[in-house]
């Protein structure tokens, strides 16, 4: 019988990894334990009822795929959810549930603890991704509320708003938003489209991505429904086209979606699009589409600065409910430089974390979070690798590289990993002198500038970077 419940949970496993991030399958999935087959129903036991809420929330469909992968149609899922880890006299609390997938879930319900993290459970069933339903495929949770806005985003949000409040009228029309992956685009647009349902429920609205839209077009004309299709879409009020640069190469479908354009600017109906680069850059669209593209407003969305990401922190926990030291935020916001995405990544695998070894998120389990997240996603050298080198190499200790001491023998190793902070991270100048102790950006700049100018003209500190940036594994 062991046997053979390991056997279906690898199956679903398997299905599961070849559909989710591997860093969502590290932190989601392999601490589950598969407890018992009964019949077709499934049972395992998850760590916390945290992660019972986040799997039942953004993970529900992958789960089912996985079961009629394993079990069959009929397949169903329980989960056995730790409430109380217990002590070695006790064994740990569990309370049983079905899946929402399963017609028993509405009678079962997990017992809640005050210090619980809180979701909400919600579910609606899934869609058919490829057909011409009269459904907006708006997401609720977008909204211009919980969009932040800082120096980075604040010319396409206000344009967005404008957009929001008169759609088709304002000389925004089209509104082209670009920008890099997790810079916030669908968020936005979809905030869009929120608020116009909202202030016109008269309008219908669409938000739609360019790999769907071109799809419905290939089964349109497989059909032979190809103007169905193309009246579906010159009926709609609000148009919100997702990657349009995925349109590339796509000759028909780009034919088909600059008469549906015309048709729909004419008429006084609003279009907004997203692309990840402006519309100079965008290869493989015929120059008709580009040149009306450019007929609105094309605005960029670029990397949030430090004050926008820690606004962006204190906000998601905020909204799960959780409060952490603002020095342990300060520290993320200084060591996630890239993009909103992976900064709300590193805020849900730290409640993740906590929530498996039942901790507080402290400095500690935030240093540890990231490194893990480093090393395992990006492959990149992080700062506190970097400190813990250099220290190392010259027998020195972290806090002296953090230390306000000027002395020689510690000015020298700082000014070094300061130099390697800078090839090695994405971190801006701001974001490591933090790391050294709070020092300013023109501590840093001196600093590789002295490195520099060592390099060539000392051969003892070409040789210690040289073999540093070995042990880097540059």
């Amino acid at each position: 019988m062991r046997r053979e419940i390991d056997s279906v949970w690898e199956q679903c496993l398997r299905v599961i990894q070849a559909n989710v991030p591997d860093q969502s399958f590290k932190t989601w999935f392999e601490p589950i334990v598969p407890l018992r087959l009964n019949g077709k129903t499934l049972t395992i036991q998850v760590p916390s009822q945290f992660f019972y809420e986040w799997l039942e929330e953004n993970y529900i469909h992958i789960l089912r795929r996985a079961l009629d992968t394993s079990i069959g149609r009929d397949g169903m899922l329980e989960y056995s959810i730790i409430v109380d880890a217990g002590t070695d006299r006790q064994g740990p609390i569990k309370v049983n549930v079905p899946t929402s997938n399963s017609p028993y879930a509405a009678a079962a319900k997990p017992q809640q603890r005050p210090d619980d993290f809180k979701k909400n459970t919600s579910h609606t069933p899934p869609k058919d991704q490829d057909s011409l339903a009269l459904d907006s495929y708006l997401n609720p949770n977008y909204k211009f509320d919980n969009y932040i806005e800082g120096d980075c985003n604040r010319l396409a949000r206000s344009a967005g708003h404008a957009v929001a409040q008169r759609p088709g009228i304002t000389s925004f029309n089209p509104l082209l938003i670009y920008g890099g992956v997790g810079l916030g685009k669908t968020h936005l647009v979809q905030a869009i489209g929120n608020e116009i349902k909202g202030k016109h429920n008269n309008k219908f609205v669409l938000y739609v991505s360019s790999e769907k839209f071109t799809n419905q077009f290939i089964n349109a004309i497989k059909s032979n429904t190809l103007q169905d299709f193309t009246d579906f879409y010159m009926k709609i009020d609000t148009l919100i086209l997702d990657d349009v640069q995925f349109l590339s190469g796509k000759e028909k479908t780009q034919d088909t979606f600059f008469h549906i354009f015309n048709h729909l600017h004419q008429s006084g109906r609003q279009i907004i699009m997203t692309s990840d680069r402006r519309p100079a850059d965008l290869q493989g669209l015929q120059d008709r589409l580009l040149s009306r593209f450019k007929w609105g407003l094309t605005a960029d969305l670029q990397t949030p600065d430090l004050e926008t990401r820690i606004a962006i922190i204190q906000r998601k926990l905020q909204t799960e409910g959780v409060n952490i030291d603002y020095g342990v935020i300060e520290y993320v916001a200084h060591s996630v430089n890239t993009n909103v995405r992976e900064l709300e990544g590193v805020i849900i695998s730290l409640m993740a974390q906590a929530s498996l070894v039942r901790r507080e998120i402290d400095l500690e389990l935030t240093k540890s979070v990231l490194k893990n997240i480093v090393t395992s996603h990006d492959r990149e050298v992080n700062m506190d690798t970097i400190q813990e080198m250099i220290a190392d190499y010259f027998d020195v200790s972290i806090s002296d590289l953090k230390s306000k001491s000027r002395k020689k023998e510690l000015v020298y190793p700082r000014q070094m990993a300061m130099y390697f902070a800078k090839e090695l991270t994405p971190l801006p100048l701001k974001s490591i002198g933090y790391h050294f102790g709070g020092r300013d950006h023109s501590t840093v700049i001196h600093a590789i500038q002295t490195i520099n100018d060592l390099i060539t003209q000392d051969e003892v500190v070409n040789e210690a970077v040289q073999k540093l940036r070995s042990n880097f594994g540059r």
